[in-house]
């Protein structure tokens, strides 16, 4: 019986040795390839457009402004005569144009005024043409003898009053229809209503507003410089930002007037920037902030998609003797016109880097250029490059 264990229990020693010895190849094959996949990246393959060569180019610099984007022609609409509301014709965002209608009060009463001060004119002009033909026969009758000079002037007299009374109730007609026009409310320029204050059935008193009315061709940058600076802020001097609500894009414009007094309380001074062109956005009371370009400097410059950042360092990977060499940089001011920034220590002009570096680079990396149409961008081809082999 013991003899039996004894011969079982090899048998199964002897199929465990033989399953490591299964395996062990296996591992091999696995820690062969991984260092095969290492040897993959040991060269990297990239093309001349993967590449950037620094350059030294002009900085701009200046002071920077901050503000929002304002119309040049807007309009409070306001009540000027006290109404109920009628009808309000535009809704906000709609476009007007120059002597479009957008509200209508109410104009019971003051039709009847109108109609008070019409007749009023009627009556006066009879009264006048009494007065006159009365005059006109006192002077025939004075001719002759038959009446006094005082009889004469006291026609005249008449006559002028009539004349005073007339002219006083045409001012009223005047008035009387200046006012009814004032129930309808029209648009001033063509433009966009840009907001409704009230609704129909409305009691609108004198001076409550009641539409607005912007022109988005308008448009400027009403921006503020710190008093400190201003000194430097000319009209005509290139403005440079950036429009929140318009992520990637810049603006240009500029200057167009510096305000002569700083305001008391923020020591800023107002800075108008119109645009340099058409392209500009439609909506008001957009944050913007830029920089005006007082002065310009040489410096060099790299690509924003060159850049790493690790923490607090920012990194370039840069060629050189034909392998990839990670250089630390300090960096500058950034250039609004274009997106780069200044390089002030780590690479000189001159030097290649890439344009847009992957997280798998390896510092001391072998790289060989190909031709463009024979490789894909580096930055996209980085996990997969090909090999030159062993």
């Amino acid at each position: 019986m013991l003899r039996k264990t004894l011969i079982a229990f090899a048998v199964a020693s002897a199929l465990v040795a033989c399953g490591k010895s299964d395996k062990a190849p296996e591992a091999g094959k696995a820690s062969a390839s991984a260092k095969a996949d290492d040897k993959k990246l040991a060269t990297l393959q990239i093309a001349p457009e993967d590449l950037v060569t620094l350059e030294t180019n002009a900085l701009a610099s200046g002071p920077v402004i901050t503000g929002s984007i304002e119309p040049e022609r807007k309009a409070d609409m306001r009540a000027e005569v006290g109404a109920v509301v009628m009808q309000v014709l535009k809704e906000n965002g709609e476009a007007v144009k120059k002597g479009d209608l957008l509200v209508r009060l109410d104009d019971t009463s003051l039709r009847d005024s109108m109609s008070s001060a019409s007749e009023a004119v009627r009556a006066s002009t009879q009264s006048l043409e009494q007065a006159e033909r009365v005059l006109a026969r006192q002077k025939t009758l004075k001719s002759s003898g038959m009446v006094s000079s005082q009889v004469l002037e006291d026609a005249e007299v008449r006559r002028n009053n009539a004349q005073s009374d007339l002219s006083a109730a045409k001012a009223r007609l005047v008035a009387a229809n200046q006012q009814l026009s004032r129930t309808l409310v029209r648009a001033p320029f063509d433009g966009i209503v840009s907001e409704r204050k009230v609704s129909a059935g409305d009691t609108a008193q004198v001076g409550k507003e009641l539409v607005k009315v912007v022109d988005p061709s308008s448009m400027r940058f009403e921006g503020r410089v710190s008093a400190d600076k201003v000194g430097v802020v000319k009209t005509g001097q290139n403005v440079v930002f950036a429009i929140n609500g318009y992520p990637g894009q810049n603006f240009s414009g500029k200057v167009k007037r510096v305000d002569p007094a700083a305001n008391s309380v923020t020591r800023q001074v107002e800075v108008l920037v119109e645009f340099a062109d058409k392209a500009r956005p439609g909506v008001a009371g957009l944050f913007a902030e830029g920089r005006i370009e007082a002065a310009s400097t040489a410096a060099l410059m790299i690509p924003e998609s060159a850049l790493v950042k690790q923490g607090d360092d920012t990194f370039a990977w840069k060629i050189k003797d034909k392998a990839l060499v990670k250089a630390r940089l300090d960096i500058g001011a950034r250039d609004a016109r274009s997106g780069a920034w200044q390089v002030e220590k780590g690479l000189a002009s001159g030097d290649m880097v890439l344009r847009a570096p992957s997280s798998a680079f390896r510092d001391g990396q072998k790289v060989e250029m190909q031709q463009p149409k024979a490789v894909a961008s580096a930055g996209a081809a980085a996990p997969a490059a090909a090999s030159k082999g062993n």
